[in-house]
This record gives structure tokens, sequence and C-alpha cells, in this order.
């Protein structure tokens, strides 16, 4: 816990001498920048001990603070979060460094760096924090930092919008969170965890589901289940990409660690528990992904996608829970090990895919995809990189995105068998489920690449762009190897992941072996044989370049049926590579479409424009802010702008005060 600690001290001191160095944006980025890189490099060494030894480690020390305490554990669990948080953390800052110089002397940099770091250490302090006035305290810190970092932008009346957006619907989870503490609390006599995991046998079943429903919602609006997404649309595409690459990687996951140590405070659940998350997930997913694939914002694509995967996440939880209620621990097991890899593994890709868009944005100033084409013939090392992290989002073999999604489809099918229907329907849900998210994943990565890196260059934006630099690639190339890496030894991380898995079950060690003992087999031969599909088609290439290497190859435009008239006009725009999709679900997306037609026999130029809102928006929130809206305006009355009707309302409120107390104490 001493090396953490030192770790957090380097991150918070390069933030603070950042913003000391004044107007100097270079000493600025390398304080902030090395502060960050330099405590993340430091914090890996007790993480992975920790994982890879199932070691704890503990600092406890008195806070005056009421039921506060400041209680700090690095367990197995902690550091399966905390591993992801510091890797795109330190690889993001160094991204970040060269991605924020074009902003020096517009803002200040030190503060950006400072709220940085800050952002890093806060979401280390909720996965480490034992105590409930402390995990809220970081929590409330975290939400903060990252609120100054998605209006860095803060000239542009959307970036605004989408702040007080994303500050408000974080404040209402954290009001549940709240009523979550204080119930616990209550019950416990203490706000520490070990108090209140000591006393939840006493829970009575009816408080335990309340609590379970509060720390979905609290919990859940950080992680962007649905309907409660709809902040993360709009943050995520705001923020400078290496902040939209954090908060989308590893933030939004705090969500997802509030709801695993919820699960290990709390008695065993019944089976609804684990069908809510499966419901949450088919829908977060599904959703998710189906809103992705029609947007023309490829930040705001990836920030959907993000939805979409933290739906599969809820997936393997819920398998998870339901093999808990109906005592299947390989079941169990299984579910919660996908859950557990999968955030491993969406840190990875999805950090790397907005690493990848900040640098297009960068290199051709747009967001919009169909501004863009031919982009592989400029930037081929870019394009690869984006191209890898859309096969590792697709989940197949042998990257990363396969394994934890494999691992949710075993225990899908294993509980399956083993239950009766009570069971066997969530897992067949989660099967269905999964394979409709996998193949509208794929459609939407193959319409970004078509549309941004294949074909000819659509505008200005595209012919004029060039080839970002190491700065902003290297970051990438890190994390691309990463999702080789861990696809290629995900049989071993399986089989070190199953204790940390068995520990949210809270099975006993000596049933986790026998619950994954075909885990590893099944995996390896997996990732073996497409691993060597790779290695088969790599060599074909090679093959290739190396018969064409002394002969004259000559490039020509596509033949087009010989038709000599095509402009890059006539190629695919990301509507039309979507619109068989938006038609089979016009009653899910609600398109709003501008059409002025050309008429006349010599018509203007006509228009065309679809808009895909956010249906939860539409139906859910406009509604309710607009109510809201109503009753505020009748309560108007109130505040009429005279000080001594002000000092008439705090006289009448404290004797109403009064007599109340006054009520109370008084014998009957």
């Amino acid at each position: 816990m001493d090396t953490l600690l030192i770790a957090l001290s380097v991150m918070l001191g390069g933030g603070v001498l950042s913003i000391l160095s004044g107007p100097r944006p270079r000493l600025a980025t390398w304080l902030g920048a090395g502060g960050s890189l330099v405590g993340c490099l430091i914090g890996l060494a007790p993480v992975v001990d920790s994982i890879v030894y199932s070691r704890s480690s503990t600092f406890h020390r008195p806070w005056s603070v009421p039921y506060g305490s400041l209680w700090l554990t690095l367990d197995p669990l902690s550091a399966w979060f905390a591993l992801p948080i510091l890797v795109l953390s330190g690889v993001a800052a160094v991204y970040g460094a060269t991605y924020l110089m074009e902003h020096r002397g517009e803002r200040s940099l030190g503060f950006s760096w400072l709220m940085y770091n800050v952002l890093t250490a806060s979401m280390l302090a909720v996965v480490l924090s034992r105590n409930g006035i402390l995990f809220l305290v970081a929590w409330e810190v975290m939400s903060i930092s990252s609120y100054f970092l998605v209006v860095f932008d803060d000239e542009d009346a959307q970036v605004i919008e989408a702040g007080r957006t994303y500050l408000i619907a974080t404040h209402l989870g954290t009001a549940f969170l709240f009523a979550f503490f204080a119930i616990l609390g209550q019950g416990a006599g203490s706000l520490d965890f070990d108090a209140i995991a000591a006393a939840s046998p006493k829970l009575a079943a009816g408080t335990a589901s309340v609590l379970f429903v509060l720390a979905v919602i609290g919990f859940g609006t950080k992680a962007g289940f649905m309907p409660m997404h709809v902040w993360l649309p709009e943050a995520h595409p705001a923020a400078p990409s290496h902040v939209s690459a954090v908060m989308s990687g590893v933030m939004v996951k705090t969500g997802i660690y509030g709801i695993i140590r919820t699960l290990t405070l709390l008695p065993a659940g019944p089976a609804w528990w684990g069908w809510l998350l499966v419901g949450i997930g088919v829908l977060s997913g599904v959703w998710g992904i189906l809103f992705a694939a029609t947007q023309q914002d490829i930040k705001r694509l990836l920030a959907y996608s993000t939805v979409e995967n933290i739906g599969i996440i809820a997936l393997g939880l819920g398998i998870g829970l339901v093999g808990v209620s109906g005592n299947m621990p390989s079941v169990a097991v299984l579910g919660f090990s996908g859950a557990l890899l999968h955030v491993l593994n969406h840190a990875l890709f999805k950090g790397m895919l907005f690493l990848g868009a900040g640098a297009l944005v960068h290199a051709t100033g747009t967001r919009q995809i169909d501004r863009l084409g031919g982009l592989a013939k400029t930037m081929p090392l870019l394009s690869g990189l984006f191209v890898l992290g859309a096969v590792a989002i697709c989940g197949l073999p042998p990257l990363n995105g396969f394994a934890g999604e494999f691992l949710i489809y075993l225990g899908a099918f294993r509980g399956h068998m083993e239950s009766g229907n009570l069971y066997a329907v969530p897992s067949a849900v989660v099967v269905g489920a999964l394979a409709l998210i996998g193949g509208l994943a794929a459609l939407t990565f193959a319409k970004v690449i078509g549309i941004v890196f294949l074909g000819s260059p659509r505008t200005e934006d595209a012919v004029n762009a060039h080839a970002p630099g190491l700065g902003l690639t290297g970051p990438m190339a890190v994390l691309g190897l990463l999702c080789v890496a861990v696809g290629l030894g995900s049989p071993r991380i399986a089989e070190v992941l199953a204790p940390v898995a068995a520990g949210v079950a809270k099975l006993a060690p000596d049933r986790v072996v026998p619950a994954t003992a075909e885990v590893a087999p099944a995996l390896t031969s997996v990732v073996t044989v497409s691993g060597l599909l790779l290695v088969l088609v790599a060599s074909l290439y090679g093959l290739r370049a190396l018969l064409f290497r002394n002969r004259e190859v000559a490039t020509s435009t596509t033949w087009g049926c010989g038709y000599q008239g095509g402009t890059p006009r006539i190629q695919y725009t990301g509507s039309s590579f979507v619109e068989p999709l938006g038609t089979f679900f016009a009653g899910v997306f609600r398109e709003r479409r501008s059409i002025v037609p050309s008429t006349g026999l010599f018509p203007a130029p006509g228009s065309y424009s679809s808009e895909m809102p956010d249906v939860a928006t539409e139906l859910i929130y406009r509604p309710a802010f607009r109510g809201v809206g109503r009753v505020a305006d009748l309560m108007r009355w109130i505040q009429n702008g005279q000080t001594h009707l002000y000092i008439l309302y705090v006289a009448l409120t404290l004797i109403v005060l009064l007599v109340w107390y006054l009520g109370l104490v008084m014998p009957t």
C-alpha cells in the first residue's frame, strides 16, 4: 500500500507543480503528463502483485469526519479495476502531451493537467476506499474533476451544455448513493465496509433488495446503463480525446466496480437481481450499438459503443448473479469472469479508438465521418491501428475483445444446460443478445472503416489531411500491443481472474478449479487456431510482397463498368451504409428527416439531412424536465425579489422547526 500512496502523491504533486508553472505550457505539460505517467508506472507493481498472488494490503488512519475513516485496501478485486486505470491513464497522458499543445496560449494547460491527475488519483481512491464517507468524497472529486476536463473548450456552447448535462446526471446518481450508504450505515452502525459486510446477514430480504436497486441506479448512472446513459454521448465527444479515452475506458467502470463491491457487501440475493441486470444488459447493449451505427460524429459513435459494451458487462454480471442464486458455481464464476475481463478489454480497445478518433480530428479538423474518406493512403499507420482496435471491439479472435465475451457465452450455455426453465430463459436471452450485438458491432465498425479510410476523399478536409506524429500514434500502438497480448494470453489470464470472480460470488477456493476447468483449454484452442490463421494470412501477404518486389505495379481508378464520370460524391455515405438498418428499426430510431427536393425545369440544388435523436432523451428526460420547469414556474411567485419577504420565510421556517423540535422533546 505504501507504493500506491507514493504513486498517488507523485500524480497529485505533478498536477500541483503543473498549475504552479504559470504561463509556460511546455513546462506545465512535462510536469503534469510526467507526474501522471511516473505515478501510474509506480502504481502498477503492487497492483499486478495483488492480482497474481491474491494479496491484500491496507492503510487505515482515524479521520475526524463523523462516520469517516481513512481506510484504503488493495485486494484483488480493487487491483483488477486499478490495473486499467493505471495503464490507460498513463498512456493517455503521453498522448495528451502532444494533443493539448495546439491549445497552448489559448487556455491554461496547467489547470487541465491538474484536473487530469486529480481525476486519475480519485478513480484509484474510489476502488481503494473501504469507508462510505471516504468513498463518496472520492466519488465527488472524480465527478467534479472530470466535469472541468469536459468543459476544457469552454467557448463552445455545445460543450458547456454537455458539461451541464453531465454534472446534473452525475449528481442525480450520487443522490441515490447517499440514500444507499445511509441505509447501509443505519443497519450496520458504521460506514466501514468490513462492518457493513459483517452485519449483512442480519439485513432483511426486502431491505437488501432496496439497497441493490439503489446501487444499480446510482452506480448505473455513472456506468451509462440505459436509460440513465444520456450524459455519456454528450460529455465524451465534448472532452479532449485523451480525456474521452479515460472517461469512456475507465471512469465509467467505477460504476461497474460499485455494483460489484455492493454484491460483496450484501447477502446473496434472489434470482430477479440477475434477471434485472440481464434486462439492463440487453437494453444497453442492443440499443447502444443501434444508435452507434447511425451516428455521423465519430466520437459520438464511440460513446454509444461504450453504452453497448457496458451492456455486455451487465450481461456477464447478470449471468453471474443467476449462477449464485441457482447454486451453480461454474455459471457464477464464468459470468463474473467474463464481465471482469471485458472491463479490462474495453479499457484497452476503446481507449485506443478514442485516441485514434482524436488523431483523426487533429489531422482533418472534423469529427464528421461523411467529410472524410481515403485516409488509409495518407495515414497508413493510424488506419492500421484503428482497424486493429475495430477488430478487437467486434470480439473477433484472437484479440482481447473475444475472450471476455467468450466467457460470458460459456456461462450462459452452462446455465442453460445445468438449470431448469427458471434459469434457462435469461441464459438463452444472453446468448441471443450477444450474437445480435456482435453482428451490429461488426456492421458499425465496417461502416467507420469503409467511410473514413477507404474510397476517395470526400472533402478538402480529407484531401489536406496530414499524418499524425508519433506522439499521437505511439500511445495507440502501445494499447494495440496490449490488445494482442491480452488476447493471446487470455487462457492464463482467465485462470488468474477466476479467484477474483469467485470472491464476488462468495465461493470457497476449492470450488473455483472445478468451475473453470474447461475454460483454459477452450480458450487455448480458439486462440491457437485463429492465431495460426493470422500467421498464414501474414505469410501470404509477405509472399505477395516478395513476388512483386522487382515488378512495376501501376495504380488506376476503380473500374466502374465503363463509366468514367464518377466522383467522390457517388460513394456510400454513413447514412446510406446503414439505411437498411434504419428502415428495419424505424420504430426505435424516430428519425427526423429534412428534404428539400429539386423541382422544376431549372431546379435549384436540393438537400437531404437526417438526425437520430436519442429516444430516452426525447421520451423520458425532455418531457420530465419540461414538467419540472412548469412546476417551477408555478412557484416563481415565492421569489419576488423583496428582501423582507425572504427574512419572513426564514423566520417561519425557524418557528416550524422549533415547534417540531419541542414536539419531540416534550413529554406526552
